[in-house]
């Protein structure tokens, strides 16, 4: 789980199960698409865009929009995963001098400055594993804790926005925060590659079965919080609503430190095939040798990079609009789409035909309005910000 920030009702709710089905099912596409051609298994994302669009053209298509989800979501889970660690800090250590939020990313950095350098995707299954128990347990504490403490006097549903034009520049950056949440479809290949196959058992039936059970665990995570939050606190709700709860305060440090621990887990799961992709292009296009220090210091300036930005832009909700719209909204939405109807041509009309349809659609409308409701919200914010406060 990526935030738990909430949704206004309405427009909000329809959007957050809108996006939940059809990432659903374009996710579905993608297990399917793995091991389509007899003998062959599309390991990577940008192999199944080079097998549709042809081997040029389908790295140009793939492999920007994908390296920009990586990275973006990175620096999104280095900024969550500093404020939370502040949060903790606050809230455990009252009488402590307060500290700027940069020592904590900083902090929270330094721990992927040493796994980092962890070889693959099965050496950090431990690490995703504790990830997905502490997305829930945090997740079910938010929502938890906001019934105990109940609806707040005075509570505002209106928008935030009294104007027209904040109203729907507001909306825009809520599609982005949904759609980034959603944005697990850069890595399914590379983890379906490590799942055994055989004609007789091929992988997309285990990996299909832990795909619903975990967007059942992501419905659970993702609803409560967002619906509880929205319905106890209002429009005055933060963009994580782990910050709006104050107590009690053991669990709300504690459901902080679950979020810590989880972003260095998504850390780590996006990172892997973005330092796949520096080394291979560090040997095969530019001719180093390959050992390990080129692989120390490759994964080492990755991750001093996105704290470096995350330290500069530490903007959670706009940078998690613009970064859901501009970047997830491709890879998630349309593109298994566009490739869905290249490669398998479904008969014209037919509903398969029109699903798909119905989502490129969708996904580009995503891709063109949630980055300007982002980005207006970053320069808002750029105008008051003090840098490195």
């Amino acid at each position: 789980m990526r935030s738990t920030a909430t949704v206004s009702p309405g427009p909000g709710v329809a959007a957050l199960v809108l996006s939940w089905i059809i990432t659903l099912y374009t996710l579905w596409q993608m297990v399917q698409m793995h091991e389509m051609v007899p003998g062959r298994r599309f390991d990577r994302y940008h192999e199944l865009g080079q097998y549709a669009f042809g081997e040029k053209l389908g790295l140009y298509i793939v492999v920007p929009q994908q390296l920009v989800v990586e990275v973006g979501a990175n620096i999104v889970y280095m900024v969550t995963g500093g404020k939370s660690l502040k949060k903790f800090h606050d809230t455990v250590c009252l009488s402590c001098k307060k500290l700027k939020t940069t020592y904590f990313i900083l902090i929270f950095a330094s721990v992927h400055f040493v796994l980092s350098h962890l070889p693959n995707f099965n050496s950090i299954s431990g690490v995703s594993l504790t990830a997905a128990v502490m997305s829930v347990s945090y997740s079910t504490i938010a929502w938890g804790a906001s019934v105990d403490k109940g609806v707040q006097p005075g509570v505002q549903y209106s928008y935030k926005s009294s104007s027209t034009a904040g109203k729907v520049f507001n909306f825009f950056s809520a599609l982005g925060d949904v759609a980034f949440a959603y944005a697990g479809h850069n890595i399914i290949l590379e983890i379906q590659a490590t799942i055994p196959s055989t004609p007789e058992q091929p992988s997309k039936g285990p990996m299909w079965r832990g795909v619903i059970f975990a967007y059942i665990i992501v419905a659970f995570c993702y609803f409560p919080a967002a619906l509880i939050g929205y319905w106890m606190f209002g429009n005055s709700v933060d963009e994580d609503i782990l910050i709006t709860l104050e107590k009690p305060k053991w669990l709300i440090a504690m459901a902080n430190i679950f979020v810590v621990i989880h972003f260095i887990g998504g850390y780590q799961i996006y990172a892997m095939p973005v330092f796949d992709m520096i080394e291979t292009v560090l040997v095969k296009k530019l001719h180093f040798k390959p050992s390990r220090m080129l692989r120390f210091v490759a994964r080492t300036a990755y991750v001093a990079f996105t704290m470096f930005v995350a330290i500069t832009i530490p903007f959670f909700g706009p940078l998690l609009s613009f970064f859901g719209g501009f970047a997830s909204a491709p890879t998630t939405y349309f593109l298994p789409c566009i490739i869905w109807l290249i490669i398998y041509k479904p008969k014209k009309f037919s509903l398969s035909w029109w699903a798909n349809w119905v989502c490129i659609i969708l996904g580009v409308l995503l891709m063109i309005l949630a980055p300007i409701g982002g980005l207006r919200q970053i320069i808002i914010k750029a105008k008051t910000y003090k840098f490195y406060s």
